[in-house]
């Protein structure tokens, strides 16, 4: 008799997606309950860092380190 099972992915934070453009979409479709996330627009804001205005109302950029944060 076989035994299914689904297994929980891990959870993952914000900072640990990788520092790429693709795996943020992947990372806030996936927490979209899978409903697709895109970039609607991108600009260098004022500190001169490269803001990612996305599909979900919300605003990304990497910090300092390299990291994925929202902008508010």
């Amino acid at each position: 008799m076989s035994h299914a099972f689904v297994k929980e992915s891990e959870e993952q934070w914000l900072h640990d997606v990788l520092p790429t453009l693709p795996a943020l979409i992947v990372y806030l479709t996936r927490e979209n309950n899978g409903i697709r996330v895109y970039e609607k627009k991108n600009f260098i804001n004022d500190d001169g860092r490269v803001v990612h205005l996305m599909s979900n109302g919300l605003s990304y950029a990497k910090d300092k380190a390299g990291k994925w944060e929202i902008l508010l």
